[in-house]
């Protein structure tokens, strides 16, 4: 492995494990997004396939674009089938959890979280409808309800030959594995690894895979991450930094002939990434910019739509693509 996806070099000690299995299957509880901090990723660039079970929708529909293979549960996984409160971190979502307790700790820290009502299923139920057989491993990260998500499993039938499970209490850090790790040492699995983050147990039956790994956690400059590389445009040791840049290129060449209902997400997309708001006369202000516009300006525009049939904008989209779309001449 060169790159890592994930948040604490989870994938590079499943790939010492799993080392020349060039397909296999996992299920990935809490996948959050699919490349960013993402566990099962390289397996999936392998050829690998699987479930991964995913309740914030806007995460969860991301995965049918990049990783068509897999199959996507938008719902929790719990103990019993149901309904259940499910607080939800806009930007950090990885925060996110059925636990109150947990997602106000959060929120101490200056983060704010909405409530929601998600469906619950069982992981075992998940897995049937999925029609997956052989399970190489289970990762479940569910910000402190992982004794719940464990306790829907049925491990007579489903028995995955790795459990990796984030143990520690979010924020805190301390131990959370009393919680679950009797059960899942009386169904057969054996504590194999902790990487000061995630807890790695073995099956019985499957108790070769424990000798792989290193008895201390791989140090995190063994291999790049794909955090360090940055904003693919920007970097240019970003591994698709030329795509993004030609990307970026032929996206500026093309503004002024976007749909405008496209332009209308695109610019609502990029208010929210930039923590700007609600549209208002001052955003418009803002996206107009400060080049010259020689004759009165038009009462400030209600919505972004109407801001879109200005002659402001389109000479400001007019004025970005200029310098891509061979307008200009730029060395």
């Amino acid at each position: 492995m060169q790159l890592s996806y994930a948040q604490n070099l989870e994938d590079y000690h499943l790939d010492l494990m799993f080392a020349g299995q060039q397909t296999g299957t996992y299920v990935d509880v809490g996948g959050g997004h699919p490349v960013a901090d993402n566990v099962s990723f390289w397996f999936y660039l392998r050829g690998w396939r699987g479930l991964v079970v995913e309740p914030q929708q806007g995460l969860a529909d991301l995965y049918a674009h990049i990783r068509p293979r897999d199959h996507i549960m938008s719902c929790l996984a719990g103990r019993n089938e149901g309904e259940a409160q499910f607080y939800v971190f806009e930007k950090l979502h990885g925060l996110s959890s059925t636990v109150r307790e947990q997602a106000q700790a959060a929120a101490g820290f200056g983060a704010a979280f909405t409530t929601i009502i998600k469906p619950v299923r069982t992981i075992a139920t998940l897995i049937a409808e999925a029609g997956l057989q052989a399970i190489d491993f289970l990762k479940i990260d569910v910000e402190g309800a992982e004794a719940e998500v464990l306790a829907g499993a049925d491990f007579q039938r489903q028995r995955p030959r790795v459990i990796l499970l984030e143990a520690v209490v979010p924020g805190s850090m301390t131990d959370a594995s009393a919680a679950w790790e009797h059960d899942l040492l009386g169904h057969g699995y054996r504590f194999a690894f902790f990487d000061r983050l995630n807890r790695f147990y073995v099956a019985e039956e499957a108790k070769e895979l424990a000798h792989r790994l290193p008895a201390e956690p791989t140090p995190w400059d063994k291999v790049a991450h794909l955090w360090d590389c940055g904003r693919a445009p920007e970097r240019t040791d970003h591994p698709d930094h030329v795509l993004a840049r030609m990307l970026q290129s032929g996206f500026f060449a093309t503004l002024p002939s976007l749909d405008p209902a496209l332009l209308v997400r695109l610019l609502e997309r990029g208010l929210k990434a930039a923590g700007a708001g609600q549209f208002s006369p001052a955003v418009a202000d803002a996206l107009l910019g400060k080049a010259e516009f020689p004759r009165p300006a038009a009462p400030a525009a209600a919505d972004l739509a109407a801001l879109l049939d200005r002659d402001q904008l389109r000479a400001a989209l007019g004025r970005i693509a200029c310098m891509y779309d061979g307008g200009h001449v730029v060395d």
